[in-house]
């Protein structure tokens, strides 16, 4: 099996996990605002946020950076982003933050799978044992049968299958293109998709609540340029399974902000997961050290 450099996995899991941290403390700050705002509303604000600061950032060197020889690509890596985003934010009035996330972190099995099927990546028993076990301590988090799931979780699963393809798709343009022009394309489209609704939902914002909103671009903004530079550097199946802390993370938030504390099976399941993970970034760094035949 090919493995990365050793440097360049663990940058690759870092990266990972500030993304999966980032996306979920903007996950649990759009919570506390869908229950008060529509939730289109708070999605537009999430890509024009992003949108804008990229912009900001890029100045003059805007047109560079939107230079691509994938416009397909990036148009179908940019709808399945805002799906992503789009699913899940739907589904927080009606389902927990923690066991949301759980649902949809079925994404590394779909992301490890599709690497396999369409990119060409080698599964290794210990890489397929790994996001297995992680797989594993999400069912111990969200017990089937236990009432979690409803009609209403059918919109993170939907959001697992849309985060899988953009992050398929990002491991596809990968090093190719440049981080910028992603940035753009997503947000943009984001915006285009969202801004439709915006005459049918807008709620007038409180005062109050503006740096909410802000806040919601920063951490999306931030979580974006993370992951996209992840899946660039490492491989898809490598850094997948972490992206099961997103259980540890959201369960934090949910008891930190909403009073929503976590019982034994949740923090025995999270305990797994950050195993699983753990077990993947050794056996991939030790892999990136053995001596090349």
């Amino acid at each position: 099996m090919s493995v990365a450099p050793h440097s360049q996995v663990t940058r690759g899991v870092a990266l990972m996990i500030l993304a999966i941290f980032f996306f979920t403390a903007m996950d649990a700050t759009a919570k506390g605002l869908i229950a008060r705002y529509p939730a289109p509303q708070v999605i537009w604000v999430r890509f024009a946020g992003q949108l804008a600061l990229v912009l900001i950032i890029l100045g003059p060197r805007l047109g560079p950076a939107l230079r691509t020889r994938f416009p397909g690509l990036h148009f179908w890596r940019s709808l399945s982003q805002f799906g992503a985003t789009a699913f899940f934010f739907m589904s927080l009035p009606h389902v927990g933050l923690a066991e949301a996330t759980a649902i949809a972190d079925i994404n590394p099995v779909l992301i490890t799978l599709g690497a396999a099927l369409f990119l060409g990546e080698r599964l290794g028993p210990r890489r397929i044992a790994g996001v297995a076990v992680a797989l594993a301590g999400a069912l111990i988090v969200i017990r089937p049968g236990a009432g979690v799931f409803s009609w209403w979780a059918i919109l993170p699963l939907f959001c697992a299958v849309s985060y899988a393809a953009s992050a398929l798709l990002t491991r596809k343009i990968g090093a190719q293109e440049s981080v910028w022009g992603s940035m753009v394309y997503a947000s943009l489209f984001g915006t285009l998709a969202s801004g439709a609704a915006l005459p049918f939902v807008w709620e007038p914002v409180a005062a109050g609540d503006l740096w909410q909103f802000g806040l919601i671009a920063c951490l999306g903004t931030l979580a974006q340029l993370c992951i996209i530079r992840s899946f660039s550097i490492t491989e898809a199946s490598v850094v997948a399974p972490f992206a099961y802390l997103g259980i540890v993370f959201a369960t934090i938030w949910g008891a930190v902000l909403y009073d929503h504390w976590p019982d034994r099976w949740t923090v025995i399941g999270a305990l797994v997961i950050v195993g699983a993970g753990l077990y993947v970034w050794n056996r991939e760094n030790r892999a990136s050290r053995a001596p090349k035949p």
